[in-house]
């Protein structure tokens, strides 16, 4: 977690210069919010977590003393305050909309760049909710930051034997578990024209055309509820039935993106007076050039985070 700090901007924000403590902690705080998403799983809870992280290493900067780096410094903080979170409310799932991230955050490294999108996958973020907070943490700290065991001690105010021992019940548990399948598209070219097809076959109402982009494992969720449908066949008896009684043609999508996967926003027609109203979001999972995996996010609550309207015309 090596970084070079500026001495003089770091001693001007430590005099009090709030310009120079913005300066300072900017580099920061994209990963840092990419980090609290990791952990908490919900866009709106890293936010608030990050903004406590902000403010309290602006109380405590006079009396950072430079043993650790200011980014090892900051991740202790920024852990430590979803740590608190995590102990008082499990925040609810919610998707990461690709346009959150600054595109500076990476350097223009394109294995950085894949890294971190790997690492915000739904089937990742999904899969950490099954773990007690310290082991989550620690995973993290360890499999997407690739801190050492001596590091992750430091960070979490522990021993290193017990970190070993939270690593070893982490992965353990994870192997027990059956997560969503991992976004491993054939090609760019593929995802688009897989995005297509489904946008395609969903307007025309086409049921078995919707059922054949399908893995035959595929699996639908729709979180918070405890909603699995397992199976192509049974996913396209629930879009032919359930939305909109089946009239998918009253539903319009919209792409998006969101945890580094494809995604559409659904608006379903209010007969009242013909407008479209935002109605969910759906994130596509693609395995190949077939849909492995739907995550609805239902309710309107999540379009302002993908700063998408409300209705269409």
């Amino acid at each position: 977690m090596a970084a070079t700090v500026d001495s003089s901007l770091l001693a001007a924000a430590q005099r009090g210069d709030e310009s120079a403590f913005a300066r300072l902690t900017r580099p920061y705080r994209h990963e840092l919010h990419v980090h609290c998403y990791r952990l908490l799983g919900s866009p709106h809870d890293a936010e608030d977590a990050l903004q406590e992280t902000m403010l309290r290493a602006w109380r405590q900067l006079p009396r950072f003393e430079e043993r650790a780096t200011l980014r090892t410094w900051l991740y202790r903080i920024a852990t430590n305050a979803c740590l608190r979170t995590l102990e008082r409310r499990p925040p609810p799932l919610l998707p990461y909309p690709d346009d959150l991230p600054d595109a500076s955050a990476t350097d223009g490294d394109p294995h950085a760049t894949v890294e971190e999108r790997e690492s915000v996958e739904l089937a990742y973020v999904t899969l950490l909710r099954r773990l007690p907070p310290r082991q989550r943490a620690a995973l993290v700290l360890r499999e997407a930051l690739d801190c050492s065991t001596a590091e992750i001690a430091r960070l979490l105010d522990t021993s290193a034997a017990a970190v070993n021992s939270a690593l070893q019940r982490a992965r353990a548990t994870l192997d027990e578990h059956h997560g969503l399948p991992r976004h491993r598209p054939a090609s760019d070219e593929a995802e688009r024209r897989l995005v297509d097809e489904f946008m395609r076959v969903w307007a025309d109402v086409d049921i078995a055309g919707l059922a054949a982009l399908l893995t035959r494992e595929a699996v639908l969720t729709m979180p918070p509820e405890d909603v699995r449908i397992d199976g192509a066949d049974a996913i396209a008896g629930f879009f032919g039935s359930v939305p909109a009684e089946g009239r998918l043609d009253e539903i319009r999508l919209r792409p998006t993106r969101a945890n580094g996967q494809p995604a559409l926003a659904a608006y379903l027609r209010d007969h009242d007076d013909g407008e479209h109203r935002a109605y969910g979001i759906m994130v596509l999972t693609i395995d190949g050039d077939r849909l492995a995996a739907i995550t609805g996010f239902p309710g309107p609550e999540v379009f302002a985070l993908f700063g998408l309207p409300m209705t269409l015309d």
